[in-house]
């Protein structure tokens, strides 16, 4: 099969296209958590601030976009490639049949759990089941599975497992990336109606009995994953049109696409899943409430703080699934959007997809060296600490704080070293507070003066400062 290729512009047009998705929801309506164990696992989350996502599946050997292609929308990302693009159903079907060539003898993830935990991050996100319903674990509930490939005969062929438990070895945050709609199963696309959409091709209320049969298969595949994978902190939902239509914001554009109901009980779900996973996170992504624990724009960064918990899922290069040639957005961009996202109160999900072989490209660990070192400098500036209301951002500075402690991260330009002379405003500060740079132990000459904070470095300070991505203050109140 000849490999297809989307083009940089359809990839940046669908990513800005789902960024529109999931960044537009009316945040007011969430909903605090009542469960104790829920609270307590939020609390960790949020302090943790840096994690992992993976998208990896079949369509990986082909270098596309995960799954959409499928779906037969005239939208930019659902466009198909190849010989069979004038034909849906012989694409369909060549595509399915990836199974049969699905073969990622590379993997190891351990490699990645090293490469994720040296690069400071403490959580992650693994896709499970994408949108083509192709499932990355041993479930019991179909054949279109990692284990029916002929990677099925390495010992490890049940990747889902596998990932979780190298990660957790490592001590990560454990989620699993679930998709509702599930565009295999004859109990969503059933094949006596042709899809048209990425909705079922069928009225759910019409059919009754085959919208419980499809209800009944994502309950039993969620509730294989909290019962065979070991300890999961986290449920994170995708295909946020697979809700309750009484859920539909009319003012949000596209939940007005919604045609009807499409309520999978996820008061059953989240109530089985937190009896075994006590303290579960459940993340039903852009639908408000009490099923949707911390919201996720996606590659969208909030304009300001955010009293709630959230997270921003974006990836490191221009593209959700393994693309050959990736356009890796640069060390220096990556970790002045932690620190612009954690600044503002979230998480920040950064997404690296694994190659058909099973590895990630040698740019992406690259990159991932390249935060780690910055991390281990100033990790203190960014775990366990909550985001800032009250003094930035001011220009490229962003602030975050710990107990009395307040920490200014200045995101600098390639080639900038460390201003000798720094004004901050809004700082209010008593006579004994003290101001060092991170990882240097000299207490800095500070003044109060037309209401701000001026901070002077000295040359012979300054020149021992090697250059860095982004330089911070330590301000001890």
């Amino acid at each position: 099969m000849k490999k297809l290729y989307f083009s940089l512009s359809v990839l940046l047009l669908s990513l800005t296209l789902f960024a529109q998705q999931h960044s537009e929801q009316n945040h007011t309506k969430y909903v605090v958590p009542s469960d104790p164990k829920v609270k307590e696992k939020l609390n960790q989350w949020q302090n943790v601030k840096f994690g992992l996502l993976m998208h990896w599946g079949t369509y990986s050997q082909w270098g596309i976009v995960e799954s959409w292609s499928l779906c037969p929308e005239d939208e930019g990302w659902c466009e198909r490639r190849g010989p069979y693009k004038d034909n849906w159903y012989e694409y369909k079907k060549a595509y399915e049949n990836l199974q049969d060539t699905f073969n990622p003898t590379q993997f190891a993830p351990e490699k990645w759990a090293t490469a994720a935990k040296n690069a400071g991050m403490k959580y992650v996100v693994f896709t499970t089941k994408h949108h083509d319903g192709f499932c990355m674990f041993d479930t019991k509930q179909t054949d279109y599975k990692i284990t029916k490939s002929p990677f099925g005969s390495n010992p490890r062929s049940n990747v889902a497992k596998e990932v979780f438990g190298a990660f957790r070895n490592e001590g990560f945050m454990i989620g699993a990336y679930f998709s509702k709609p599930d565009w295999h199963t004859n109990d969503y696309w059933w094949s006596y109606f042709p899809p048209k959409d990425r909705n079922p091709s069928y009225r759910p209320k019409q059919y009754p009995q085959k919208w419980e049969s499809f209800k009944k298969f994502t309950y039993n595949q969620i509730e294989e994953l909290m019962t065979d994978y070991g300890k999961v902190d986290i449920l994170w939902l995708d295909g946020g049109w697979v809700r309750p239509f009484s859920t539909i914001d009319t003012t949000i554009s596209w939940q007005k696409t919604i045609p009807f109901d499409q309520d999978i009980d996820m008061a059953r779900i989240a109530k089985r899943g937190r009896e075994l996973q006590p303290g579960l996170l459940v993340v039903d992504r852009t639908v408000s409430g009490e099923f949707e624990n911390y919201v996720t724009p996606e590659h969208q960064i909030p304009d300001n703080y955010m009293d709630i918990p959230w997270e921003t899922c974006m990836t490191m290069g221009d593209s959700w699934s393994y693309i050959p040639k990736e356009n890796y957005k640069s060390a220096r961009k990556l970790i002045h959007i932690l620190a612009d996202i954690v600044s503002k109160n979230g998480n920040l999900l950064l997404n690296v997809a694994p190659s058909p072989e099973g590895d990630f490209q040698p740019e992406a660990y690259q990159r991932l060296n390249e935060i780690g070192a910055w991390i281990k400098a100033n990790g203190e500036a960014i775990y366990e600490t909550h985001g800032d209301n009250e003094v930035g951002p001011q220009g490229k500075w962003v602030f975050t704080h710990k107990g009395n402690t307040t920490y200014a991260i200045y995101r600098a330009d390639e080639g900038e070293a460390i201003p000798q002379t720094i004004e901050i405003e809004k700082l209010n500060l008593g006579k004994t507070a003290k101001i060092t740079v991170v990882g240097n132990a000299e207490n800095l000459t500070w003044v109060t003066k037309e209401g701000k904070v001026a901070v002077q470095i000295p040359e012979k300070l300054a020149k021992k400062i090697p250059n860095s991505y982004a330089y911070v203050l330590k301000i001890t109140k």
